[in-house]
């Protein structure tokens, strides 16, 4: 499951990508990340439980992508870093749209996920 970092204001934030069978999408979570171990010399953060989700739909060019908010106390995301997320689901939309006219709606689900 592939993940990008980007620390703000002190804060590290993560999206991670990957696919949801059930509901034949990508998933494009955002997540606060959380440290991690101290033995992992190259990664210092890991994405932590995510608070804001969009599915992607690959399979039918008619479905809307969604926003899913999980966060029952609250969170508050910084500017940049929704324009940063907003940005993600725009291009892995982007890639499904282009993955599917080019060719079978189950090649798509493949060649999404940049």
């Amino acid at each position: 499951m592939p993940a990008e970092l980007r620390k703000h204001a002190g804060r590290h934030y993560a999206i991670q990508f990957h696919y949801a069978l059930p509901d034949d999408s990508w998933s494009v979570e955002l997540s606060e990340a959380v440290p991690a171990p101290a033995a992992w010399a190259e990664t210092t953060h890991l994405p932590g439980p995510p608070f804001l989700a969009a599915l992607v739909p690959d399979e039918d060019p008619d479905l809307e992508p969604t926003v899913h908010v999980f966060s029952p106390d609250g969170h508050a995301v910084p500017y940049e870093i929704m324009q940063w997320f907003m940005e993600e689901v725009a291009d892995q939309v982007e890639r499904c749209r282009i993955a599917f006219e080019q060719g079978e709606p189950e090649a798509a689900q493949g060649s999404c996920n940049g």
